[in-house]
């Protein structure tokens, strides 16, 4: 891992730092001249973006520091910093982070303040600079994020109001999608995100036959409609089945579990949605199926996905586990 940065005096400064205290070689400090910046701009630029120091977000929503998910979220912070990861956590409960959207988001006049509407305000807020701070914070914390992890308990078959908040403020319409970048063209399809969460109820009560229903219809509204919506690769959700009804060993194992997973964490396939290629995307055509992809989908067993099912039995566990994309496409 090498991390830079070019100094007052014009040279780059190189800190080849260990992932790890205990990985074997110190901390070493070298000069090297500046490139000639009109000769050797792409040099530098792929030379600086190869040692870059990569960065995890964690948007983390819990009041407990005692919790389960402030387990979870500690066991993430230090495998990935063992990864060499910068981990930037936002704790919306720390921060006080404000849930609800409204005009004191936006600083100074609003273009109708006798209608306000939310998203198209924030939009030409956004443009313009004119954002709240916390927003603006956020959003150079999303772009600085090669994987943005969501960890939170489950609430109302949802997230906590307090991250609902940090969706509603922080996906701005301009900034995070819009109505020529959404899906699987949308602006943030170079990056990854994912769902980390505790359930209050046992894994049974989550099935197809189960009491709660089955969870890839839950976690649909979240995974495509925000996380895919915004362009993000969606990994399959790290879910912690019952942790609080759950003995100190079953805990344990669960924490272990995800320690594990983490370490393979950002080359895993992401979860597979229908691409926007298969839709007619104009306004007389309704934006539903092309015919030629319904007349093709019509032979196969199951759906196209949990929301595309297409009156079919859905594809087993499609917002759990990553399948062959084909013929489908990633998210």
């Amino acid at each position: 891992m090498f991390l830079t940065r070019i100094s007052a005096g014009g040279s780059i400064v190189i800190r080849a730092a260990a992932p790890d205290k205990d990985a074997g070689f110190p901390l070493q400090l070298q000069k090297r001249e500046r490139p000639d910046l009109g000769k050797d701009r792409s040099y530098l630029a792929s030379w600086v973006s190869l040692n870059a120091q990569k960065t995890v977000l964690i948007v983390y929503a819990h009041q407990s520091g005692g919790s389960f998910n402030s387990a979870a979220k500690d066991v993430a912070v230090e495998a990935l910093g063992q990864q060499g990861y910068k981990v930037v956590v936002s704790d919306l409960y720390a921060m006080n982070f404000r849930a609800s959207a409204t005009m004191e988001d936006i600083t100074g006049e609003v273009k109708n303040p006798e209608h306000f509407k939310y998203g198209e305000e924030t939009m030409h807020a956004w443009k313009e600079g004119r954002l709240s701070d916390d927003i603006i914070a956020e959003h150079r914390k999303v772009e600085a994020a090669e994987l943005v992890i969501f960890q939170f308990p489950m609430y109302w078959f949802s997230v906590p109001a307090i991250m609902k908040g940090w969706i509603d403020r922080v996906l701005t319409q301009g900034f995070a999608f819009s109505l020529q970048k959404m899906y699987n063209n949308g602006i943030f399809k170079d990056k990854k995100a994912m769902l980390s969460f505790s359930t209050g109820s046992m894994q049974t009560m989550y099935r197809p036959d189960g009491l709660n229903g089955d969870i890839n219809v839950t976690l649909w509204p979240l995974q495509n409609g925000v996380l895919h919506f915004c362009g993000f690769q969606v990994l399959a959700p790290q879910v912690f089945w019952c942790p609080g009804h759950s003995p100190p060993a079953n805990r344990t194992a669960m924490l272990d579990g995800w320690r594990a997973r983490l370490k393979t964490l950002l080359v895993e396939r992401p979860l597979t949605f229908a691409p926007s290629e298969m839709f007619d995307l104009t306004f007389p055509g309704g934006f539903v199926l092309r015919p030629e992809v319904r007349e093709e989908q019509s032979t196969r067993p199951h759906g196209i996905t949990t929301g595309h099912h297409l009156g079919k039995p859905l594809p087993p566990d499609n917002q759990l586990k990553a399948d062959d994309p084909s013929p489908l496409t990633t998210s």
